[in-house]
């Protein structure tokens, strides 16, 4: 869609702060810092220190080269007035983690920074960019009686933040406030991509597009580990089957290489929450695609355990390649089932720092690691086990995230 703006306005250097320095964050604003003169907020002083040093505090190979080599107007800071008080535009990139216990994202972090901001700064829009429950935002909008507050969904891949910020597959922004139509000129001027698709919808719409887009992927990635465990207990090759469907084109690749589960930071989390969200709305398939994870992971564990191993070594908690996080990783679950059933466990994870994990020992030397392990659990292939694939269990079978 064509957004109103003039070439004075958007030559205009803008003063933007951001709210949280994890992926979300600190690749928005990278991404500004190109432009504009961006400040980043962060309570974690040795996040500031790292990214005032242009130092990468997260793992993402594009972003830490940019943060090294780019001219960046951009700083860090712990101090909320200095950097709220002045700001044309302010990002929330908080963490809102879901709470099993009241089946909602804990918004408190978000909630937080409106009220601080609201008080500080009487002009700024607040762009809510941390993933909340469908209806969050316009609460905020009655609560303070302000169309000064919108959401703006970001779609990211782990590893890939500043990827898919400077080439993103959308822009979407809650349309409430004069200024929204300049926000989503700053995310498209900012993109390297000639043209993208750019939406202005109501904040309510744009929370409920973050939920269904990441329930629909956690929905592909079920639907092709169901595929796997049906092949693997049949004894057919799971790959031929996977290659069969996926030429129709309205399958079509991606999304489609097996694996122990979906896990990371967003896509159990954004399942659950928008299960939560259809409390007294008919539904059965949101519940399947939540219920079928658990299954999944059932599964695995059980085929492991039909190999009657002595010591079980899992290889790297991470979820992807090139990632330092493993937030809600799958193999965690399958480790867990695994514990439960009194078998022993080791654990390699070159990004841990501490002797132990939950109570098994992490081993940081890989040889020995390979050595102590009689079955190496692994959600996805490497070149490190390449030596060890008599004993290596992974569902992976194209080798890509």
């Amino acid at each position: 869609m064509s957004l109103p703006s003039t070439s004075q306005e958007l030559d205009q250097k803008r003063r933007i702060t951001v709210v949280g320095a994890g992926y979300v964050g600190l690749s928005l604003a990278v991404l500004f810092a190109r432009h504009h003169d961006v400040c980043v907020l962060e309570i974690d002083e040795k996040r500031v220190c790292d990214i005032n040093r242009r130092v990468s505090p997260i793992a993402d190979a594009q972003l830490e080269a940019c943060l090294a080599n780019s001219c960046l107007a951009l700083k860090a800071t712990s101090d909320a007035r200095a950097s709220l008080t002045y700001a044309e535009f302010i990002v929330v990139a908080t963490p809102t983690d879901y709470d099993p216990e009241t089946n909602q994202f804990d918004t408190s972090s978000v909630d937080e920074v409106v009220h601080q901001t609201l008080q500080l700064n009487k002009s700024a829009l607040l762009v809510v960019k941390s993933t909340v429950p469908v209806g969050y935002t316009e609460s905020l909008q009655r609560r303070y009686q302000t169309n000064r507050i919108i959401f703006s969904p970001e779609f990211l891949r782990e590893g890939h933040a500043l990827q898919d910020n400077l080439q993103p597959s959308r822009i979407i922004v809650g349309n409430e406030a004069p200024q929204s139509a300049c926000f989503a000129e700053l995310l498209l001027r900012g993109a390297l991509s000639p043209e993208v698709e750019t939406i202005l919808m109501a904040s309510t719409e744009a929370e409920a597009v973050k939920l269904f887009a990441n329930t629909y992927l956690a929905m592909r990635v079920s639907f092709f580990n169901e595929l796997d465990s049906y092949a693997l207990a049949r004894g057919l090759d799971t790959k031929n089957i996977i290659e069969g469907v996926c030429l129709d084109g309205r399958i079509s690749d991606g999304y489609n290489n097996p694996s122990f589960g979906y896990g990371g930071y967003c896509l159990p989390k954004d399942t659950k929450q928008l299960l939560a969200n259809y409390e007294q709305i008919p539904q059965t398939l949101i519940q399947a695609i939540v219920s079928s994870n658990a299954t999944r992971k059932d599964f695995i564990a059980e085929e492991i355990l039909k190999r009657r191993p002595r010591v079980v070594g899992f290889y790297r908690l991470t979820m992807k390649e090139g990632s330092d996080n493993f937030r809600s990783s799958a193999i965690q679950g399958v480790m867990k089932r695994i514990k439960a059933r009194g078998i022993e466990v080791v654990v390699y994870e070159p990004s841990l720092k501490a002797c132990a994990f939950f109570g098994s020992r992490v081993i940081t030397d890989l040889a020995q690691f390979k050595r102590r392990a009689d079955l190496i659990v692994t959600n996805r292939q490497s070149d490190e086990l390449s030596d060890v694939l008599d004993k290596t269990f992974s569902r992976d079978i194209y080798r890509e995230n």
